[in-house]
Parts: structure tokens; sequence; C-alpha cells
């Protein structure tokens, strides 16, 4: 049986670990804070649609906590911003050969891994999750909680990545592994940028939601990166992620300004798109519009709608 490492149990990390614990797979969530002193005393409160159910899953505070296993896999679910010093620890006490497969928004988190560890895996992660109290976090789809299919970095399938998919559809999500994964993850990089408009510029959101889409799409063409189209990501949506009406709120960039945290992932999101313009000569304005905005709200100089 696989050990499953999850690297940052917030939102995505910890409805992932908190499924895979249901379904009977070893599982250590590595959380932080009052969110790991709640987790440890009363366990995860996994809250879904038919109920909450806190959940005794083991925790560790780093990766030196962690009890590492042959069959050990990291899935790193920190938000871009925070990859660094997660990999740093996982450098120090993950053995050499441990996959990590990087189950986050935005695509610089994959090279940055696979300069430290030769077994890199993407997945896109198509999860609607809130974490906004510490010691719990709510699965905001209902039946299936999300999709996650994943890849080799840069590209292709091999047995991990077929049983890191049975394994996730062992736990409900809908999970296929992909050799071009990456063009998926710049397709979800493309959502998530127009995305945030309405997170952090919600008055403006009809204006520059087309602004931001034609950018990224822009600056994708001109770099040369594969993606799939926006027809290929809505058919694989279909009608899976089914949103609980009672558990609605911000997006994950939305619930870091919520929650004061130290910085958020916009440079890698709209960020991202605003450096593939800078390298390739594309002018991207909206995407430095949503970037500055995204800052200036985590630093309290304006008013965050958390409805949005």
């Amino acid at each position: 049986m696989t050990s499953y490492v999850v690297y940052g149990a917030g939102a995505v990390g910890a409805v992932i670990g908190g499924r895979l614990h249901l379904a009977g797979h070893d599982v250590t969530l590595v959380a932080r804070g009052e969110h790991l002193a709640r987790i440890r005393a009363a366990g995860l409160v996994l809250d879904m649609a038919d109920g909450a159910q806190p959940l005794p899953v083991r925790t560790a505070a780093g990766a030196g906590e962690v009890a590492w296993r042959d069959d050990s896999v990291v899935l790193l679910a920190v938000k871009s911003h925070q990859t660094e010093d997660a990999l740093a620890d996982l450098v120090e006490h993950a053995p050499a050969p441990t996959p990590v497969v990087c189950a986050q928004n935005g695509v610089a988190n994959e090279p940055a891994t696979l300069r430290r560890f030769a077994h890199t895996y993407a997945m896109t992660v198509m999860l609607p999750a809130q974490h906004l109290e510490p010691g719990v976090v709510v699965q905001g789809c209902h039946p299936v909680p999300g999709i996650l299919d994943l890849g080799r970095y840069p590209s292709g399938t091999d047995e991990l990545t077929d049983r890191v998919s049975a394994d996730l559809r062992s736990a409900g999500f809908e999970s296929v592994p992909r050799a071009d994964i990456m063009a998926w993850k710049h397709r979800k990089l493309v959502t998530n940028a127009v995305g945030d408009v309405s997170a952090v510029l919600p008055e403006e959101a009809e204006e520059l939601k087309p602004l931001v889409r034609a950018e990224a799409e822009a600056v994708l063409a001109a770099a040369g990166i594969p993606v799939v189209s926006h027809e290929a990501d809505l058919e694989r949506r279909g009608d899976l992620l089914r949103l609980r009406p009672d558990a609605t709120g911000p997006n994950s960039l939305g619930q870091s300004i919520v929650r004061r945290t130290s910085g958020t992932e916009v440079d890698f999101r709209a960020g991202e798109v605003v450096l593939l313009g800078r390298l390739h000569g594309v002018a991207t304005p909206a995407n430095e519009r949503v970037q500055a905005a995204a800052h200036a709200l985590a630093r309290g100089e304006l008013q965050f709608d958390s409805r949005t």
C-alpha cells in the first residue's frame, strides 16, 4: 500500500488526504500552526454534503516528523509561493528517490521540484474546497469531490501515475493518467487567471475577464507552449463538479486574503501570464492589473469582499 505524505493540509491537501484516509489509505498530513494543533487535538474535520466528520489522520509539523517508507509518495499541496520552503524541508528529510506530485495551481512548481527530486509529477487540480477555520476543511462538490488527473513531469505516464490515479478513484475522485499533463495545467493556469478577476476586482469582472483570457492565450501561443483547448477542458469537467449550495465562498486566492496569510500565489497565476508576456514581447495590462490588486488586498490597502 502506498503511503501518502500530503505536504500542505489546506483546502485542497486536506480534502485529498482526508478522503484517502477514509478510503483506507495510509496518510500523513503535514500542517502548521493552529490548524495543526486543532487536527492533533480533535482530528481533521472534513465537512461533506452528508455531514462533518472528524478524521484521526496522522500529522506532522514538517518533513522531519514523517515516518518515511520506501513506498512514500509526496502530494505537494502548498500554495506556489510556499513551494521553495517546502522543497527545502523535503530535501533535508525525504529519501532522494521519493516521488513528488505537485498538486498545485500554476506551472512553476514542477521545474522547481525537478531540480531537487528526479521523480517529479504534475497534477491538474479541479477541486472546489474551503479552508477558513483551523482544523476544518469543506469539500465544495458532491458526490464527486474533484478531478485530479496526473502525469510525469515533463511528460509521460508510468506505474506510479497508474497507482496514484487508482487510489484517488478509490477515494471518490475522478482521475486518469495523462502523458500531456502540462498542457492541461497550462489550461488551468488560464482558468485561474480569469477566475481571480472575480476574487480581487469583482466590479470590473465583466470588462476584465475576456481581456485576461485573451492575454493568457496570446502569451502561451507566443511562447509556443502546448495547451489543451478550452473546449477540451469543458468536456473533461462535464457535469462532474456539482457545487454544494451551502459551501460557496472565495476561491483559493481569496481564501488566502481572508485568512491574512503571508503572501498569495497571484504571482504564479496572473503573474505567470505577466512573466511570459515580458519574456515574449506580449503586453499583459489586464493581468498586471489583477496581480497588483491582489497584492494590495493582501497588504490591506483595499477592502476584500469575502462573498466573491
